[in-house]
């Protein structure tokens, strides 16, 4: 019944898209002046989301910063717009109209979260924008029908694959269960799971869920409880993840915990703390203070210069990332800047190397990275890579 559920949604979604192909209603160059290149962006900057929306920002922001200051895109100075949706769709929509009609940017830029992408994309498309580098790994994102969208990041298909292949090939763990958030985002991860252990004729040991935007989890931690999973793969929020591992370990659970990139890292492991030691949490980008990664040590330096009160951490590093991303496409369109040559500029990058970390876009295929590693959490709330789970801190110990 969910699987149908979600399959509906992502038609819907899609024939949306269909519908309203008929290309840009304003001119090639909207967005683009003598001077600048407005790119917009709607993000939760306020409410429990906000880690999330201001890391993207911050991120891009330092790049940016960075290009403007050698002179920008041609002469042309990047400027962000930022606005706060709060993690609402419906906000998001009303931002984004903004953001096309009265402020006339070039093209969508970092938004935040599955939720976010399903309202805008549709909106994207019927004007003839490039929605570009949505924090989000959902599936419908990915679909080759939809031109006009380019993803940095893996896809939570690939994240929740990496889990189930290290649980089962590191730990031998196949009794394993999913804690979602009741939303497009935890559904589209909950799917991903069920594909990637049908894959091994497995299934899903038992799910349960919470509702968006609070902390709801007891019903959930009383459903586990009761099942005992070898592992736990969480597609939630930061504060709902970290009060569910909690009470569970709490109450004596044994399972291992494991949560997607967009939880935040950081955070989640801030407040989880010592109760987080062996939570593991998959990452699309490389581990934000590995200087000895060149795109890493560029944005260590770059925020110290531009954006001092900034601290590294994985989500404002995928911001960076989608920024320069972003900027190299724009250097390489070969004529004037038009929405139809950043769209044919992306579709010729080929295995593009940012420093450490490579993309690649064709025609057939707008998803630019499959990068996928690990990390845990541990002693004092550090998190730190790890190659495989056999490395994984025992909390119990």
């Amino acid at each position: 019944m969910r699987r149908n559920y979600l399959r509906l949604v992502l038609l819907i979604v899609l024939l949306c898209c269909w519908i309203f192909t008929p290309g840009p209603i304003f001119g090639a160059s909207q967005g683009i002046s003598k001077t600048e290149i407005l790119i917009g962006q709607s993000c939760a900057l306020k409410g429990p989301y906000q880690a999330l929306g201001k890391g993207m920002r911050d991120g891009a922001l330092t790049y940016f910063h960075y290009i403007n200051s050698m002179g920008g895109i041609r002469g042309k100075k990047i400027r962000l717009i930022s606005y706060d949706d709060g993690y609402k769709p419906n906000a998001c929509i009303e931002n984004s109209k903004k953001l096309i009609n009265k402020n006339g940017v070039f093209l969508l830029f970092g938004y935040v979260g599955t939720p976010a992408s399903m309202a805008a994309v549709p909106l994207a498309i019927r004007e003839g924008i490039p929605y570009f580098a949505p924090l989000s790994g959902a599936e419908f994102l990915r679909d080759q029908a939809i031109r006009y969208v380019f993803n940095i990041r893996a896809s939570y298909y690939q994240e929740t694959e990496t889990m189930v292949e290290r649980l089962i090939a590191d730990k031998g763990i196949r009794r394993i269960s999913v804690f979602y958030q009741n939303d497009f985002y935890g559904k589209a991860g909950l799917e991903g799971v069920r594909r990637a252990l049908s894959k091994r004729d497995l299934e899903i040991l038992n799910e349960a869920h919470y509702p968006p935007d609070t902390v709801e989890v007891v019903p959930a931690v009383k459903a586990f409880l009761i099942t005992k999973p070898g592992a736990i793969i969480m597609i939630g929020a930061c504060s709902p993840s970290a009060r569910f591992v909690q009470l569970m370990r709490e109450a004596g659970s044994e399972s291992i915990f494991l949560n997607i990139s967009s939880v935040g890292a950081d955070a989640l492991a801030g407040l989880l703390m010592n109760q987080g030691i062996g939570v593991t949490i998959t990452q699309v980008v490389p581990y934000p203070f590995d200087t000895r990664v060149p795109a890493v040590a560029q944005f260590h330096q770059l925020a110290k210069r531009f954006l001092p009160k900034v601290e590294p951490n994985f989500i404002n590093m995928e911001g960076f990332i989608a920024a320069k991303a972003l900027c190299k496409i724009l250097l390489d369109i070969p004529s004037s800047i038009t929405r139809e040559g950043f769209i044919k500029s992306a579709e010729n990058q080929t295995n593009v190397d940012l420093g450490g970390f490579f993309f690649s876009f064709s025609q057939d295929n707008h998803q630019g990275s499959d990068f996928v590693s690990l990390l845990q959490v541990g002693p004092g709330g550090y998190v730190s890579p790890i190659e495989n789970l056999r490395q994984l801190y025992d909390y119990h110990r």
